[in-house]
Parts: C-alpha cells; sequence; structure tokens
C-alpha cells in the first residue's frame, strides 16, 4: 500500500564478516611504517550524514552510528561509541576483533595512551579531524612516548577497492522567494564579520554555510540538501567558491559566477597556500575545518584564525521570506501528519501493523504534497520497548507490530524547498497505564512551559533547560539529551549554534528557530516524547523595562489527548493545550480529506479538568 524512497530498513552489513577487513588493515599500516591508526566516523568537514564514500568507519567496523571513532594497533582494536548506540556498537560489531569503549567519558585519547608504547607511530589523516582533534591525539602520543603521523592518503581506502565514488549532486539555485536576502547582500555582512575578527580572509569549510551564503542547495548527502563545496571569502575582493564543476547546471555556474569565482576542489590547497605566502590572517571554523587546513596555513607563512564559524549565527536567524516559508511547510506537513495519525488510529487496533509500515505510511502521505523533498532525518518509529531507544532506527529484524496497549513514539522531519519541519507524537494504542498517563503529562507539562516561556533578549538555551524538566524533576525522573536543537531553513535540521540544553551557551535571538522536545524513557518498557518546532519572536509587554522574547509555536499536529491526566495540569495549561488544538484544526482542517477532517474535529476537541 505504501512504500519508502528516502530511507531503507536493511541491516547493514557487520560482525565476523568484516573481520577479514581489519587484518588487511593491519597489513597496510605495517606496509606503510605505522604502529596503529585512528580512524573517525567523519568526513572533511564533520558533516552529520556523509556520503557513502565516507563512510570508513562502518566499512571497517561494521558500526553505522553517527558519532565514533575506531584506533587499531596490532594487537588490539577499538570502537569509541557514546552512550546513545552503545547497545548498537555491540551487536553490529564482532566482539572478538574489537572492544567497545567510551567515546565522551572516558575519551579514546585516555585508550590511547594507555595502549601506546614508546616509539610507537599511530597515524591520522588530517582531512578528517579537526585542528583541536588532531592536538588531543597529540597529546595522548607524547603521554606515550609515540609520535602522531599525519598521512598523505588514507589507509582505508588503500583497501576499500570497492569504495563508492564521491557524490556527484546536481547543484540547484535556491530562490529569493525562499532565500529572502541576494548572495551580494549576504557576503557584504559577512566581510563586516570578517572586519570583527581583523582576519585578511574567511574559509567556508561547512557546505552549510557555502549554501546559505550563495543560495545553492546539493544533493551530495542523505536528508540534508547540501552541496559538498568550499569557499574563501577575502575581506575584500572577489570571493572564491570551490566546488567540482560536473555539479554545475550552466544556470546555477552563471548564478554563482555573479558574486564569486568558481574553481574546481584541487584548486583549493594551492589558492590557501598562495594566500599564507603574504602572511595572511585566515579565519577557520573551530568546529568544521580539518587540521589539514591549518598546517597548510602554518606551513606557507600565514596565520591560521580559530574560532566559531561567523557564517553560523546569521544563518540561524531567518528573514521574513525563511519564516513566512517555515510556516507554509508547517501547515502542509501539518496536513499530513494530521492524515497519518487518522490513519493510525484506524487501523493500529487490529494489531496487524509494523513500525516499518507507520514509517511507510507517514512518508507516503508526506509525499502526498506534491512538495516532499526528502525526509530531514531517517523517521523514528519505536513502539513498546524500541520507543525507550532515543536514536532508535526500524530495520527488518528489529521491527515491532504495534500492539494495543502499547506507545508509539514517532519522531520524523520532512525537506521542503520553504521549510525544514521536526515532530514527535507519542501516540496511545488502546489503552494506556496509569504511569503512563503521569509520564506524559509531566513530558507535557514541560513542553508546554517552553512554549509559554518569555524571557529577556541575551537569554541562553542553558537557561531555560530547566523548565523542560521540572515536572520529571519533581517525580525524580529525567531524560538523557538536550531539550532542542535549532533547524535550518531547507538545510539541516539539526543546526547550531544555538540549543536549548545544559550547554546552550549562545543567546537565543529573535528569527531563530528550535525544536521543543522533552521525553520520558522507561527502560524495555515505553517511550514519550512530544516535539514542536518554535520560532523566537519579540514579547509585547505593557511596562516591560527591557526588551522580552517568547516562542511561536510552529508545528500544527494533535497531541494525544488520551495520554493526559487532565486534573493534573493548571488552568492556564489546559488554556494553552485547548487554544494550540483549536489553531491546528483552523489551520489544517482546510487541507485534509473528509475522513480526516472527522477525526481531527474528535482529536483537537476543548478539554476539561473533569474529563477522563
Amino acid at each position: 500500500m505504501f512504500e519508502a524512497q528516502f530511507q531503507t530498513f536493511e541491516e547493514p552489513e557487520g560482525g565476523v564478516a568484516l573481520t577479514a577487513r581489519l587484518s588487511a588493515f593491519r597489513e597496510e599500516l605495517v606496509r606503510r611504517g605505522l604502529t596503529g591508526f585512528v580512524v573517525p566516523r567523519a568526513d572533511s568537514q564533520q558533516n552529520e550524514y556523509v556520503a557513502p564514500s565516507e563512510e570508513r568507519l562502518a566499512w571497517l567496523t561494521g558500526f553505522t552510528g553517527s558519532a565514533g571513532m575506531a584506533a587499531v594497533l596490532p594487537l588490539k582494536a577499538a570502537v569509541f561509541v557514546d552512550g546513545r548506540y552503545t547497545l548498537q556498537a555491540a551487536k553490529q560489531v564482532d566482539a572478538a576483533a574489537w572492544e567497545v569503549a567510551s567515546l565522551i567519558d572516558p575519551p579514546p585519547e585516555m585508550w590511547l595512551a594507555e595502549n601506546l608504547n614508546a616509539g610507537d607511530r599511530l597515524g591520522f589523516d588530517p582531512w578528517l579531524h579537526t585542528s583541536a582533534a588532531a592536538e588531543k591525539l597529540a597529546k595522548a602520543c607524547k603521554k606515550a612516548g609515540a609520535e602522531l603521523v599525519a598521512v598523505e592518503s588514507n589507509p582505508v581506502d588503500s583497501i576499500w577497492t570497492e569504495r563508492p565514488a564521491p557524490p556527484l549532486g546536481p547543484v540547484t539555485v535556491h530562490g529569493l522567494q525562499f532565500a529572502g536576502e541576494s548572495e551580494s547582500n549576504k557576503l557584504k555582512r559577512i566581510r563586516t564579520e570578517i572586519a570583527k575578527l581583523s582576519a585578511d580572509a574567511l574559509m567556508l569549510t561547512d557546505s552549510h554555510a557555502v549554501a546559505w551564503t550563495f543560495n545553492i542547495r546539493g544533493a551530495d548527502v542523505a536528508h540534508t540538501p547540501l552541496p559538498l563545496s568550499y569557499a574563501m571569502i577575502p575581506k575584500d575582493g572577489r570571493a572564491t567558491i570551490f566546488i567540482d564543476h560536473r555539479k554545475l547546471s550552466n544556470s546555477a555556474r552563471d548564478h554563482l559566477e555573479k558574486v564569486a569565482t568558481v574553481e574546481e576542489p584541487d584548486a583549493m590547497m594551492p589558492r590557501l597556500s598562495e594566500l599564507a605566502k603574504s602572511g595572511a590572517i585566515i579565519a577557520l571554523d573551530t568546529a568544521t575545518a580539518a587540521d589539514s587546513l591549518s598546517r597548510l596555513i602554518v606551513a606557507g607563512g600565514g596565520k591560521p584564525l580559530r574560532g566559531p564559524d561567523p557564517v553560523a549565527l546569521l544563518k540561524a536567524v531567518k528573514n521574513p521570506a525563511e519564516i513566512s516559508g517555515t510556516r507554509n511547510a508547517h501547515k502542509r506537513d501539518g496536513a499530513a501528519l494530521a492524515t497519518f495519525l487518522a490513519w493510525i488510529d484506524r487501523e493500529a487496533h487490529s494489531g496487524t501493523l509494523t513500525e516499518i509500515d507507520a514509517v511507510e505510511a507517514l512518508e507516503s502521505f508526506r509525499r502526498y504534497t506534491g512538495a516532499l523533498k526528502d525526509v530531514s532525518f531517517p523517521t523514528i518509529a519505536g513502539t513498546g520497548p524500541n520507543g525507550a531507544i532515543v536514536h532508535y532506527r526500524v530495520t527488518r529484524k528489529s521491527t515491532r507490530r504495534i500492539a494495543p496497549g502499547d506507545l508509539l513514539l514517532i519522531d520524523s522531519g520532512a525537506q521542503y524547498e520553504d521549510g525544514t519541519t521536526d515532530i514527535t507524537r507519542t501516540i496511545a494504542i488502546g489503552e494506556p497505564t496509569d504511569e503512563m498517563r503521569d509520564r506524559f503529562t509531566r513530558v507535557l507539562r514541560g513542553h508546554i512551559a517552553i512554549a509559554r516561556a518569555i524571557f529577556p533578549d541575551g537569554t541562553t538555551g542553558a537557561q531555560i533547560d530547566t523548565l523542560a524538566r521540572q515536572f520529571l524533576w519533581q517525580a525524580g525522573i529525567d531524560f538523557d539529551h538536550g531539550t532542542g536543537h535549532g533547524v535550518g531553513s531547507y538545510l539541516s535540521v539539526h543546526e547550531g549554534p544555538a540549543r536549548i540544553s545544559k550547554l546552550g551557551t549562545t543567546p537565543l535571538k529573535r528569527g531563530m528557530i528550535l525544536s521543543n522536545e522533552p521525553g520520558y524513557y522507561k527502560t524495555d518498557a515505553f517511550g514519550i516524547r512530544i516535539e514542536n518546532l518554535e520560532l523566537v519572536v519579540e514579547a509585547k509587554i505593557n511596562g516591560a523595562e527591557k526588551p522580552m522574547n517568547a516562542f511561536e509555536t510552529l508545528t500544527l499536529a494533535p497531541i494525544d489527548r488520551r495520554l493526559l491526566n487532565a486534573d493534573r495540569i493548571s488552568k492556564v495549561e489546559l488554556r494553552w493545550l485547548n487554544a494550540y488544538h483549536a489553531r491546528v484544526r483552523d489551520e489544517i482542517r482546510p487541507l485534509v480529506d473528509e475522513a480526516t477532517k472527522v477525526w481531527l474535529d474528535r482529536a483537537t476537541e476543548p478539554m476539561h479538568h473533569a474529563e477522563r
């Protein structure tokens, strides 16, 4: 009935079948005079989604998570993962060949310091590590009396005979009706930032920054319309964009050449070297610039100036065209969601639907809008115990039937040309338990506390993160992820620098879009998450003594009232929920079919305290 085009459910190859690759890799290291090597899960720009040609960690170890690293020594090898992926890594890698260790605490550098010997030569690919990461590796080597060696070509690539070719996704122009600001104007604003840094030039090493600056999009990685590319912006003079010419149509090339010189990627190092020879101060993004670039600038006599990419903050503040686009995208997405939720309510009680059925149906309803470009990340559809796995990815092997008495947690998003969406709903299948209701009510109250927050200009995400957790804390429980991340405009669904989390130090500015997604997870039982996207807007308060901000909720889809304990929430919270549901009904109703209208009217009816 339905099918998914934008994600697969296959189990990746892994385990013992890959152990021969580890032996071949060790032989290659011996050939190169290296004792060991570190393999991060990264491409040269530290992208969240990487092209198949960059999946070295997965190819060598079998581990397919979005963050991790491997270290290979003559008699020992380890795969380092964070808490999200401990269970997954244990299933995917061959335990006889690889130890699964911590990526965060303790970090891999500690393992290296303990396992390297004096005189050892540890290799690393300086294109796949930032300078900060390379410095940590160097420190670990120094501790053990070993040497860190930057290689010119990656030894994984030497033995990966069937390595896919680098991607050549066509570049499209992101029209002014969506972008809302011309490239020349953006370049002018970026040059102001370069002047503030007292730099001679800025290297854009993040493809998201290049895409935003030059108003282009691409198709080089899954789920994010990225044109893999670099750019050099001098404080005065013409910018240069480094991109494979095969990705450019005549119109895309003409568009870029209005404001920049277009060169092949292999011209970047000579150009950078040339600039460094003049003693130039070249600004580099700490988070995405490969260590290779710093090394080249220093070798040429220039000075790398490492710090946050100024484009990240400019990009995070959406302009009126982007805001209007995202509102339209959320309306369209809300209609697809309502159709899906109505379908689930009709079909799930039979007990025949699976998690994969849910993913395929939701993607299909989004495709029926005629505007879907991709899903913004692989849909998380977890029922029962799978819902308690925060980054669960359903496969043909793991998929469960959606059974009465379960909760279904579905976290999904879409890429439309006018906006990027991300929404989570938790759905009661049959009768929920009192515990489920209690936990859902606490999560919803935290969600509403964020949605209703009013805060002074300059407030950071860390300052408001507590609002989402307060009702969970009162019951001695919590959730281990951040409350919210930034979201791009037809770009990454996980966009920095702002976030609502204990680590969110960037002030929230009007025009930023962030997720609001508190949750609760009971291992081996169920998971709950409620997520809407919020736009930071001005809060108009009579008599206010300083500028104040608030959130406008962008996401439009019913929240499952059957899971709510209405007597445990305040009148103000109930008023918010009823007003939200009235708005959802008004905006979505004209866009859905008759059967969904009937369901929507029922799902958005006002609730009262006495209701059970």
